[in-house]
């Protein structure tokens, strides 16, 4: 972040200054705990804790003054409240952040949004671009009003390439990110049933997400997934330039030759209009190929050879957490934990992942809830039920009461003889899976974010590891 006097702060947010205007601060922070000498405070006041009330705590660690709402001791910049779903402070962060988006010139900033891949294709969209040049990118899924802009303040001010993950809850709300970050580059992974719940239709989440394309310039990217028809239909949308990736031999960008091996990885040739090139992606499941020709479409954009993508492609690694994320125990027992969030689309694609790979033993789909799908729930949990038991998953292991659509639809499919069961809680479906998981067994976990399935994924390994069932 290029440092900032706290008179530009209130120019920009249309507040005041309370103390020395000519103060100037270097970052910023939202933690009392996480600041450090030229910091200003943001005093965010969230659902528990109001940041307001640790102004102090943020001033003895080093920080200039405060961004805040109502006066408090100190040093401080009182922004003006507003009538909005946007917090203010989140909201006057914003407009700082789009100020300082403006100085970074001859930044390649990518926008990635979709219904589900963001996350995993954005940090692949990173690894790639570190072979370019001086890369930053959104931790973890930091995706909305407030993550973004604190990615963007963050950012170095010599950054070469941001990357940016977009998240929306309804219409609207991917536009007012793209007017705080305006990105060069607008990446579209898929749409689906996520958010259903809130936005209504697949018809309303495809138009949410076209908000990342019909905000490029001319001379901008729009870099589209050529298989998902709703995705492919945004090219009508934007001035931009464009460039598909996919499967399909239409695609600008594809992949030919694919095979996977027996612990779930893939490698395969990638195709552009000039070159072919050989990829061994070191990452689980089948759709993360289609992530990796995103990021392909990313480098080219960006200048970079083909030969320099697809080496960094082979070398990529899992940066966020919970994400097909695969670990074996030490009695041969596989974990892969996919708990960080879960909706239709991403359910099919572990699930798929978790039946491609063949070992000796049993495939176990550990499932809970699936959230924000409104009146489509008991439809989707039914239908993700059932494909469980298409592809053959050894056992369906499903936890919760709001997930209990999702066991009734394996019982539908023909899953009478105790492949599937439903449990309650953790602590009954923990007791369950250790008593029977056998190395070389794989054991999936996938749910909401708001099912906490990575503590169950951690109970149960916990479990095995001292001394659950392991022969």
């Amino acid at each position: 972040m290029h440092k900032i006097t706290l008179a530009k702060i209130a120019e920009i947010t249309g507040g005041q200054v309370f103390g020395d205007p000519d103060l100037t601060v270097s970052s910023i922070a939202i933690d009392s705990r996480n600041t450090a000498e030229n910091w200003l405070f943001a005093a965010i006041k969230g659902e528990h804790v109001d940041g307001h009330e640790f102004a102090g705590q943020a001033m003895e660690n080093g920080a200039v003054a405060s961004l805040v709402t109502h006066a408090i001791a100190g040093p401080h910049v009182l922004v003006p409240a507003i009538d909005s779903e946007i917090d203010s402070i989140a909201y006057a962060l914003g407009k700082i952040a789009a100020h300082e988006r403006a100085q970074l010139t001859d930044v390649n900033v990518v926008g990635v949004t979709g219904s589900s891949g963001k996350t995993s294709t954005k940090d692949i969209i990173r690894q790639v671009l570190e072979h370019s040049g001086k890369t930053q990118a959104t931790s973890g899924s930091q995706n909305n009003e407030l993550g973004l802009p604190l990615t963007i303040l963050n950012a170095d001010i010599d950054v070469q390439n941001l990357v940016l993950e977009m998240g929306m809850r309804g219409l609207g709300h991917i536009s007012y990110l793209c007017e705080i970050a305006s990105p060069t580059i607008s990446v579209v992974t898929n749409v689906g049933q996520a958010h259903i719940g809130e936005v209504g239709s697949i018809e309303n989440i495809a138009k949410a997400k076209s908000e990342i394309v019909q905000e490029l310039r001319d001379e901008n990217w729009a870099i589209l997934n050529y298989d998902d028809p709703n995705v492919l239909n945004m090219r009508n949308l934007t001035s931009a330039q464009v460039i598909t990736y996919g499967l399909s031999g239409a695609a600008d960008v594809r992949a030919l030759n694919i095979s996977s091996d027996v612990s779930g990885t893939y490698e395969f040739d990638i195709q552009t209009a000039d070159e072919i090139a050989h990829v061994e992606l070191p990452l689980l499941g089948e759709h993360n190929i289609l992530n990796a020709l995103a990021a392909t479409a990313v480098g080219i954009v960006c200048g970079m050879k083909l030969s320099t993508i697809v080496q960094a492609l082979s070398s990529v690694n899992l940066l966020s957490p919970w994400r097909m994320e695969k670990s074996v125990l030490d009695n041969g027992v596989v974990v892969i934990n996919d708990a960080y969030n879960a909706n239709p689309e991403s359910m099919s694609a572990a699930l798929r992942a978790l039946a491609g790979i063949a070992p000796s033993g049993h495939s176990w789909a550990v499932l809970g809830a699936m959230a924000e799908l409104g009146e489509f729930s008991i439809e989707q949990h039914d239908a993700v039920g059932r494909l469980a038991v298409r592809l053959d998953i050894s056992n369906l292991v499903v936890v919760g009461e709001q997930a209990k659509a999702l066991y009734l639809g394996a019982l539908q499919e023909g899953s009478w003889d105790g492949e599937s069961v439903w449990f309650p809680d953790f602590s009954s479906a923990c007791d369950y899976i250790v008593e029977r998981v056998k190395s070389p067994d794989v054991l999936l976990f996938k749910a909401s974010r708001a099912e906490k399935f990575e503590q169950l994924a951690q109970m149960v390994s916990d479990a095995l590891t001292d001394g659950g069932s392991a022969e």
